[in-house]
């Protein structure tokens, strides 16, 4: 089982539109996906039709268990995608609490991390959606996670979210064995304008190998999926927006393939 995290200390850069991609192409390969909405706002939540309002019996009710010393299985906590292979934790506006509830408690960073473990042998990859704000809940998802995506709107305003995240990147990896690895995910990127291509060049150059070679662009198919709660990598496959995750996903899933990948893109855009 892989455990792949998708975080930036930004909104609006694309961090839930990548775990559903992901995920829909995993599932289209016979994979069974764990999706793990963290975030308070709980925009995959939505995604798939559960109200982050109406309901604290998802990742909420993980962190009160641990909290209040209870055994923490995950099964009976996840509902389905309405996708096949897909299932999720759904995140709670109560969520938000939490920092301010478990100050005074120790051991919760681990809190998801441990409660993978009950499932690991169910489920082939998780894909975890990470708060906008560092704090309990996107610690726990970095210390589950080997993997970590920053998804980055190439937009300049975007590079001073990335400047916070790699920050706090940088702190969790001198905790963890062998760091973080993470890689940089360039979305929404629209070819016409100066503003994106002059970002992507300056993400390129200013942080190397840690981004990857592809793009994700603007397509506004994404939004059409949205409305029906389904992936647009599942929806529509040639759109180019999932053409550009499946990319994504080859690289993630071959490392072998990387450098002939990354000689197919190279410095193209």
């Amino acid at each position: 089982m892989r455990v792949w995290a998708i975080a930036n200390q930004k909104g609006g850069v694309g961090k839930t539109t990548t775990a559903v991609s992901l995920a829909g192409l995993l599932a289209q390969n016979r994979k069974k996906v764990l999706l793990l909405d963290l975030d308070p706002h709980g925009s995959l939540t939505s995604y798939f039709r559960y109200d982050p309002e109406a309901d604290s019996s998802g990742g909420y009710a993980l962190f009160q268990r641990r909290a209040q010393g209870e055994p923490q299985p995950l099964h009976d906590l996840l509902q389905p995608s309405g996708i096949e292979g897909i299932d999720l934790l759904c995140a709670s506006t109560a969520m938000a609490t939490l920092d301010r509830q478990l100050s005074t408690k120790g051991g919760m960073g681990l809190v998801v991390a441990d409660a993978i473990k009950t499932v690991s042998s169910q489920y082939d990859r998780v894909i975890i959606d990470c708060p906008p704000m560092l704090g309990v809940l996107m610690v726990n998802a970095l210390a589950a996670c080997e993997h970590l995506l920053i998804p980055v709107q190439t937009e300049f305003l975007a590079l001073k979210g990335l400047e916070r995240m790699l920050r706090t990147v940088s702190m969790v990896s001198r905790s963890r064995l062998g760091g973080l690895k993470h890689t940089i995910v360039p979305t929404l990127f629209d070819r016409r304008t100066r503003a994106s291509l002059d970002t992507l060049k300056q993400l390129r150059r200013d942080y190397g190998d840690h981004v990857w070679r592809g793009v994700i662009p603007i397509d506004t198919q994404f939004r059409e999926a949205s409305k029906s709660a389904t992936p647009l990598t599942t929806m529509r496959p040639g759109a180019r927006g999932s053409r550009a995750y499946a990319l994504l996903l080859e690289w993630l899933e071959e490392p072998e393939l990387r450098s002939s990948q990354e000689r197919l893109h190279g410095t193209a855009i």
